[in-house]
Parts: C-alpha cells; sequence; structure tokens
C-alpha cells in the first residue's frame, strides 16, 4: 500500500526518525494557519509547500513551491490544490491535487553548507536480505545515479535474522562523508528508519533527499514508505491511511470485491485463478502477438458471483478485445466454473467482446460440454496453446 508523503513522515516519527514541521492542509485558509503554527514552533519565516500525490516528480511538474511570505504560502496553495499534476509516475492523465503539506523550510544559514543525500531500505527478494541503498547524489533518481556515476551509489545488505548492525550504521555515515555530530546524527537516524522499515512491514522506505542541514541536523526532507499488503492485518492504523482517490477505481472496485486486479495497457482481458498461472496466461498471451488488459486472479473458489464480478470489472476497460478464461480446477470445479461463466454472460447481459474459456483438471471435460452446449458466443479450448491462439485470430 502507498502512503502519501505526510503519512510516511508521521509513521517515520513514530520511531525516532527526525522530520521537517509540517501540516496538512486542505484550503487555503489551513494552509495559512499551519503556516503560523509552524513559524510560533520553529521560528522559521520561509515554508514549502508540497502537492500530497501518490507520485515522484512533483518538483519539477510544479508541485512544489518555496514560499518567502505568509501572503506566498497562500497564493501557493491556490495555485497547487485543485490542479492536476502531471510528472513521469502519473501518465499523461495526471493527479488531481487535493491536499498539500504545508513544511518549514529546511535551507537556512548556519555554520556549514547543507547536504543532499539518497537513502533508502528496500527488500531483496533473490537473497532475502533487507538492503540498504544510499548515494551522495541526493533529489537525483537513483536510476540515472547507477548509470551515470555507479561509484557513488553504496549498498549494505542486513540478515534479517540479525537486523542492522551498529558497524554497518556508521559505515553510511562514514561513506557519505560526514564527522563530527553529522557523523552521530546520521548514525541515528539510519538506526531509526531501519527500526521503521522492520516495525511497520514496510517494502520500501526512501528518503529522497537525505538532508544535513547547515547545523549538522539530519532530516527527512521527502519520504516514501510502501506498506506491504499483506502485513496490513497486524497495523489497522495504517490500513486505515489508504487514500482510494489516489487509487485506480477499477482496481478500488476489484478490491472491495475480493479479486486481485492490476490494470495493465494492453487489449486482452485475463480472468485466471491462481497468480502464478496468471502470469503464465498473460506470457502465452505476449509469445503470441497479443497484449495482457490485466492480471486478474479471482482466487481457488472461482464461483459464478466471483466470475461475473470479474467480468464486470474486466469490461470497464474500455481497450478489452477480447477475454481469456483460463482456470485449473484443482480444488474448484471446472463444470461449476464452467456453469459460473454461463450465468455470468446472461446476467450481464450481452458481452460485446469474443471469449475464450480454457478448463483443465477435476470435471474439465464436464466443464467444457457446459460451455459448447450454452448457445452463448463463448470459445473454448484445451490447451493455453490453443486458448492463446485463439485470441490471437479474433482479434486479427
Amino acid at each position: 500500500m502507498n502512503l502519501h508523503e505526510f503519512q510516511s513522515k508521521s509513521i517515520l516519527k513514530k520511531f525516532g526518525v527526525a522530520v521537517p514541521e509540517g501540516i496538512l492542509a486542505q484550503t487555503i485558509g489551513e494552509a495559512g494557519k499551519a503556516a503560523e503554527i509552524i513559524q510560533n514552533i520553529t521560528g522559521s519565516d520561509k515554508w514549502v509547500i508540497k502537492a500530497q500525490v501518490h507520485a515522484g516528480g512533483r518538483g519539477k511538474a510544479g508541485g512544489v513551491k518555496v514560499a518567502q511570505t505568509l501572503e506566498e504560502v497562500k497564493t501557493f496553495t491556490g495555485q497547487i490544490l485543485g490542479m492536476q499534476l502531471i510528472s513521469p509516475q502519473t501518465g499523461p492523465e495526471g493527479k488531481k491535487v487535493r491536499k498539500v503539506l504545508v513544511e518549514q523550510n529546511i535551507y537556512y544559514p548556519g555554520p556549514s553548507k547543507p547536504e543532499e543525500f539518497y537513502f533508502s531500505i528496500l527488500l531483496n527478494r533473490q537473497k532475502g536480505h533487507t538492503i540498504l541503498m544510499y548515494s551522495t547524489r541526493g533529489g537525483m533518481e537513483i536510476e540515472k545515479v547507477a548509470e551515470e556515476s555507479p561509484e557513488q551509489l553504496f549498498t549494505e545488505e542486513i540478515d534479517p535474522k540479525v537486523g542492522l548492525q551498529p558497524f554497518q550504521a556508521r559505515k553510511v555515515a562514514f561513506n557519505l562523508g560526514l564527522s563530527g555530530e553529522a557523523f552521530k546524527n546520521m548514525v541515528k537516524f539510519v538506526n531509526a528508519v531501519y527500526a521503521a522499515y522492520d516495525g511497520c512491514d514496510a517494502s520500501l522506505v526512501e528518503i529522497n533527499p537525505l538532508f544535513k542541514t547547515s547545523d549538522s541536523k539530519i532530516l527527512a526532507a521527502d519520504a516514501k514508505v510502501v506498506i506491504d499488503n499483506n502485513a496490513l492485518f497486524r497495523h489497522p492504523e495504517i490500513a486505515s491511511m489508504r487514500d482510494f482517490e489516489e487509487e485506480d477505481p477499477i482496481e478500488v472496485e476489484a478490491t472491495r470485491n475480493d479479486l486481485n486486479y492490476v490494470k495493465l495497457t494492453g487489449n486482452v482481458g485475463c480472468m485466471v485463478n491462481g497468480a502464478g498461472l496468471a502470469m503464465a496466461t498473460m506470457d502465452i498471451i505476449k509469445l503470441c502477438g497479443g497484449d495482457p488488459a490485466n492480471f486478474l486472479d479471482v482466487g481457488g473458489s472461482a464461483n459464478a458471483k466471483r466470475v461475473e464480478e470479474g467480468f464486470r470489472i474486466i469490461l470497464k476497460d474500455p481497450n478489452v478485445k477480447a477475454i481469456l478464461v483460463n482456470i485449473f480446477g484443482g480444488i474448484v470445479r471446472c463444470d461449476r466454473v464452467a456453469q459460473g461463466i454461463v450465468d455470468a454472460y446472461k446476467n450481464i447481459g450481452e458481452i460485446p467482446v469474443p471469449i475464450i474459456v480454457r478448463l483443465q483438471g477435476t470435471n474439465a471435460v464436464e466443464g467444457k460440454r457446459i460451455i459448447d452446449e450454452s448457445g452463448l458466443h463463448v470459445l473454448s479450448a484445451i490447451t493455453l496453446q490453443e486458448a492463446a491462439d485463439q485470441v490471437t485470430k479474433v482479434l486479427s
């Protein structure tokens, strides 16, 4: 589950991670009051107004502005609220900004030069280890750093059985070129971020930039936290932070119907039971010249109701020109799935695109017979290759 910046920072702060003073605002008036409160707390007379959307690249898209006066806070908030923010991560349609984070400006004068770093913690799935990734090139896309200056990208692997070791936190501070008070603060910061990553079952914590102020404080100037969906039952307070307005409405509807759905960019809708079979189905469609329009796993209990909801969700994508249903009958019986497909077809009405159904496993022969004798515009297949070839044929 993706979180907004203000939500990410609130979680990090609970684990002792230092973050700039900030307040969420959804109106111009709220932003003005927030700026005054922050000024009273910090003494800062400059603020940063940040659009809160699930996307990076907000600064280049006009979603981050530095305000020099209280009047500018209101002006910039008015410009950002309601805008359709378009960045490489939003796609051409962009995302509507409904709230902003008003935050203290941490670029203030002091005895040393401010510095920006990159820092993240994520899972190395190949080794089953946690990995720290960090760089002196803060504020940049980490992919560009890896391509242009690989010597400035550092990694540190952590065995989850033993956790982050003290020498590893010190190594981060050393490789970032810090000394004195900044060194000590960085070590404390790294330990706190790892505690947050581990404590809230995150799959990613990214801080970019990680900021050293002119008086050697270490702050998370920006933060992105992604929570493992499978662990949300352990964190109801985090699960309640989910912002449905930031997600694809079709994916939200699928979640509410207990279906695993991810929208893609192709023209062949897929309905499959089991994630592995779904991946294989998408692969064979691609190899046969098609292009998957979605990932849809109806799960092990592919009953009539779930199949019907699956069809309704797939058909909401106007790009879908054909639907491939690929069901393996292990626990679920293929004849029941076939009857569910027939019933769903009749309940929905005339489905405007061809449907190819491939059933294998328990009672597959009976299931194929139900499909073939239904009188509906539904094609049946036995092998996955045959199903994919039929998809290619109906699209040509």
